[in-house]
């Protein structure tokens, strides 16, 4: 049966039966197709006021969280100025105190020594000014570059042992004057001196005796001898100029001594004597 048929002749019992069924058909149709709308139209507009408003709630949340974090950050750096602030007003920077001013002795300006050097050595002349610290005297000293070892005009020597260890006592002149002066010093060797007007060679004690020639001061070996009949009571031989001292020939005193030393002021020779 077609649809033309249906319409160009006269119905027939099969479609009485025929339109019911199609409106069954129908209405099942409907209500399939209303399943997917359960949500009726007139709500659509509460749903979208609710997504509004949630979202406006989050905006609001979102906003109150960085106002207070940043309120937070706030008074933690605050808090953290105090307490610095409080520390800097309890503790104060040490002052270190100010440095005394060193005051100059006029005295030491006026012991200066006068002495010419050249390429750091001491340039003296035949003759010169030598103070002997153990006997605290000034004797004028003969400058011989021939003489090995230095002597010292001595009288009456004497050996004898101290503690184990071999002494001699002697005695110095005291220059412009017939004194003597005695002293003991600790035997520092023997040397055997051969002189041209003398067949067996003569043994001699040396000590070491502490100088000051200028500005020099120095320790050295002296060997002990009886230069009454010399010019000079003390000798300065190679073993004090090597390396120290150049002799100029034409000059006598080339150097000088401090005025303490030749007044006989004693506590400046005790702080020569310590200077070695």
């Amino acid at each position: 049966m077609g649809f033309k048929g249906f319409i160009g002749s006269k119905p027939s019992g099969n479609v009485h039966l025929a339109l019911p069924l199609l409106v069954i058909l129908t209405g099942l149709a409907g209500c399939s197709a209303d399943q997917y709308f359960m949500v009726p139209k007139s709500n659509l507009e509460t749903v979208n006021t609710s997504v509004q408003s949630q979202r406006a709630t989050l905006v609001t949340m979102e906003d109150n969280a960085k106002v207070r974090f940043e309120q937070a950050i706030n008074d933690q750096t605050a808090s953290t100025e105090t307490i610095l602030q409080a520390i800097s007003a309890q503790v104060k920077s040490p002052e270190c105190p100010p440095v005394p001013k060193q005051q100059v002795c006029p005295a030491a300006t006026a012991a200066k020594a006068v002495a010419s050097q050249l390429k750091g050595k001491l340039i003296v002349g035949e003759v010169e000014k030598l103070f002997l610290t153990a006997a605290e005297t000034v004797y004028d000293a003969r400058v011989d570059s021939g003489a090995e070892t230095s002597s010292i005009d001595a009288r009456n020597i004497v050996r004898f042992e101290r503690d184990g260890s071999n002494w001699v006592r002697f005695d110095v002149p005291i220059p412009g004057s017939e004194g003597l002066l005695t002293l003991e010093k600790e035997v520092s060797r023997r040397v055997k001196i051969l002189q041209s007007n003398v067949d067996d060679p003569e043994r001699r004690v040396v000590v070491e005796l502490q100088f000051v020639i200028g500005n020099h001061t120095q320790v050295a070996e002296f060997t002990l001898t009886d230069r009454s009949h010399l010019t000079h009571q003390v000798l300065i031989g190679r073993n004090v100029l090597r390396d120290v001292m150049l002799i100029d020939v034409g000059k006598e005193f080339a150097t000088e001594l401090p005025d303490t030393m030749i007044n006989g002021n004693s506590g400046y020779r005790d702080a020569i004597r310590d200077t070695l």
